[in-house]
Order: structure tokens, then sequence, then C-alpha cells
């Protein structure tokens, strides 16, 4: 829990306490970085207001090592805000002023859908060994580099892999990818699918993999050129 306000971290450790969570609480961003070196954390929430750095900046240095989930706490409410946040790797956001009960209840659903499902394979490979993804591990290489995936990418390329062909509809994979709980509009995949795009697509702008049904939504082409 990253917030400079001690009785909001408080309150929303107190409630997260209650549903069995183990808490640690940073005042700041240096801070939170810091103990996220020391410290296995299964998930952040995230204040955007830091006294040392923006929640911005924080959610950014994650991402440059980590698919932490990531869950922002915000006063801003503009739809560019949070498209900033979604492509720097926010899992979701809360708006102030918020119930800690909705906080917690955030935390479980994201919690829940970065868990591992039922697996097809232990590998999956596309494209002559081009894209690879490694279930068990969760980790997703390109050209034999490893690619860095917040849990919401890929939890959806998995979703669009493990069925090649197949055309999802956006509810669809809010459905799946999101969770039922999700309060934003579809709008949010087209997000996530283009930074998926911009990590796994040898050119981003003429998809191979994730390729868009118009009038439908989008389908995994298995790196089949047309």
């Amino acid at each position: 829990m990253v917030d400079d306000e001690a009785k909001i971290r408080d309150v929303v450790t107190s409630y997260l306490q209650k549903d069995g969570y183990r808490t640690l609480e940073s005042a700041s961003g240096s801070e939170a970085l810091d103990v996220l070196e020391r410290e296995a954390v299964d998930l952040v929430i995230l204040d955007l207001m830091l006294p040392d750095m923006s929640g911005e900046e924080v959610c950014r240095r994650i991402r440059l090592r980590s698919s932490l989930p990531v869950l922002m706490l915000t006063a801003k409410v503009s739809e560019n805000d949070r498209v900033t946040g979604l492509s720097i790797g926010a899992d979701d956001y809360v708006l102030k002023p918020f119930s800690p009960r909705e906080v917690a209840a955030r935390v479980r659903a994201i919690l829940r859908r970065t868990q591992d499902d039922a697996l097809l394979a232990d590998r999956m490979a596309f494209g002559g060994g081009e894209l690879v993804i490694l279930t068990l591990k969760r980790e997703v290489y390109k050209d034999g580099d490893p690619v860095a995936l917040t849990p919401n990418e890929y939890k959806l390329l998995l979703t669009l892999a493990r069925h090649p062909e197949r055309c999802f509809t956006r509810d669809e994979l809010i459905e799946k990818v999101l969770g039922f709980d999700f309060e934003g509009d579809e709008r949010t995949v087209d997000q996530h699918v283009k930074n998926l795009r911009q990590k796994i697509e040898p050119v981003p702008k003429a998809p191979r993999y994730i390729v868009t049904v118009y009038g439908a939504g989008y389908r995994f082409a298995g790196g089949v050129l047309p």
C-alpha cells in the first residue's frame, strides 16, 4: 500500500488484513521501490500523488522489472489519464474518494484474474518459434528474448493464443481478462491489444498474431501470413 496519507493506509490495510492478506506500507515512491527489492509482493496499491515522484513513474519502474499487478488510486478522472495509466501498466483504477470495501474487492478480483488457469500445454510456440509462451513460468519470448508483459496483457495473449482463429468480441475479452466486476468500457480492451502488439508483433501496425476482426473483435492468427 503506497500512499503518503497514513489514515488512508491504515483504513485500507485494515480491510485487507481482515480478508487474510499480509500488508506492507510505504509513504513515498522511493520507499515503495526499496520494499519491492526486499519483499515478495503479490500486488501493489499505488496512489498517483506521492511526495517524491508520481505514481505513474513508480509504475513505470515496477514494469521495467516485473509484471506485478498494480491498482492505482487516483482523483484523476479523464479518459486520457486512464489511457495513460493503462499504457504504462496499471491493471485497474479506483477513484478517490473511495470505499475501502471497494478497494478490497478490486484486490480480490485482480488476484483472482492473475492466478494460473488450467493450461493446455506447458509451451506454446508460434511463427516457427518467433513467439513462445511458457505457461508454467508465465513467460513470453519474442525471437528468443523475454517480453515484459503486465498481468492483463499476459492473460489477454493466453486467452487468444489458446483458441487460434476464434474471434473474441470485446465483451468476451472483458469477461475473460478483466472480470465480471470491471466497470470500464470496451476501449480498455483496445488499449491492451495496442500495448500487446507493440511488444510481440514484428510490425505492430501490420499484426501477424493479434488480428482485428472488423465489427466483431479480435482473433489470434498464429503468426501465419495471409
